[in-house]
C-alpha cells in the first residue's frame, strides 16, 4: 500500500500506482474515436448525459485547437479543460514566433510532455485524461493518443474511454486505407454502436472532422442525426457537411 501513496515512489517491480490509476479513470471515461481518411481525420466521442435535464450543449467532448488540429478527450472532464487550454496556447505561441501553424507532431510531443512533469514531482496528481489528437500536416492527416503518463502514439485508427475493447474490435477488422470521408464516418458509428447498450442519440454523439485545405469542423446536431440514421438503417441519407 505504500508504494500508492506517492507519484515519485516506484514499486518493487517498477511500477507508478499513481499513473496506473489515473488510467483506470480513463477507462471509466465516455468512448471516444479517431479515424483517418483518405485526406483527413474524424474524431466521434460519446457524451454519456446521465439525465434528460442536462443541456447537451454544456457538454463538450471535441474542441478546436487550431484551424488545423483538433482533440477528444476521455477521462476527467476538468483535467482535459486544462490541457485543452494549454495546448491552444502552445500553438498560438508557434504562430507568432515562427509565423506558420505548429505541426501535429510537434503539439502532441508538447502535450505529452507537459502531462509527463506531473509524473515526476512530488505535491501533484497524474491528469487523469486521453486526449486524441487529429489534424493535417503537410504529409497528410496524422491521429495521436496520449495516456496520463504522457506516452504518445500514432495511429490510424484508435479509440479511448469505456468502450474501447469493443470499439477496436471492429476497428481492426473494418479499417482500411483510402477511405472516403463518410465512410470513416460511418465505420466509428457502427464501432460506437458496439460498444453502447442503448441506440446512438445525436443529442449525446459528437462528430468533429478535418480535413486537407479546410479548417477543423464539428457536425451540427442534425448532420450527426442524419449519420446516425444512415449507419442504423433509417431514412434517406444526403451528402454530409463538406463533400
Amino acid at each position: 500500500m505504500a508504494y500508492d501513496r506517492a507519484i515519485t515512489v516506484f514499486s518493487p517491480d517498477g511500477r507508478l500506482f499513481q499513473v496506473e490509476y489515473a488510467r483506470v479513470a480513463v477507462t471509466r471515461g465516455t468512448t471516444t474515436i479517431g479515424i483517418t481518411f483518405k485526406d483527413g481525420v474524424v474524431l466521434i466521442a460519446d457524451k454519456r448525459l446521465s439525465s434528460r435535464l442536462i443541456d447537451p450543449d454544456s457538454v463538450e467532448k471535441i474542441c478546436e485547437i487550431d484551424g488545423h488540429i483538433g482533440v477528444s478527450c476521455s477521462g476527467l472532464v476538468a483535467d482535459a479543460r486544462i490541457i485543452v487550454d494549454y495546448a491552444r496556447v502552445q500553438a498560438q505561441i508557434n504562430r507568432v514566433t515562427y509565423d506558420e501553424p505548429i505541426l501535429t507532431s510537434a503539439l502532441a510531443r508538447k502535450i505529452c510532455d507537459y502531462k509527463q512533469q506531473y509524473t515526476q514531482y512530488g505535491g501533484v496528481r497524474p491528469f487523469g485524461i486521453a486526449l486524441l489528437i487529429a489534424g493535417i500536416d503537410d504529409d497528410g492527416p496524422k491521429l495521436y493518443e496520449t495516456d496520463p503518463s504522457g506516452a504518445l502514439f500514432g495511429y490510424r485508427a484508435t479509440s479511448i474511454g469505456a468502450g474501447k475493447d469493443a470499439v477496436m474490435e471492429v476497428l481492426e477488422a473494418e479499417w482500411k486505407e483510402g477511405m472516403k470521408k463518410d465512410e470513416a464516418i460511418s465505420l466509428g458509428l457502427k464501432a460506437l454502436q458496439k460498444a453502447n447498450d442503448e441506440e446512438l442519440n445525436p443529442i449525446s454523439v459528437e462528430i468533429g472532422v478535418i480535413q486537407k485545405g479546410k479548417n477543423f469542423s464539428k457536425y451540427s446536431m442534425k448532420e450527426v442525426g442524419r449519420m446516425i440514421n444512415k449507419v442504423l438503417g433509417k431514412g434517406k441519407s444526403g451528402e454530409s457537411k463538406g463533400d
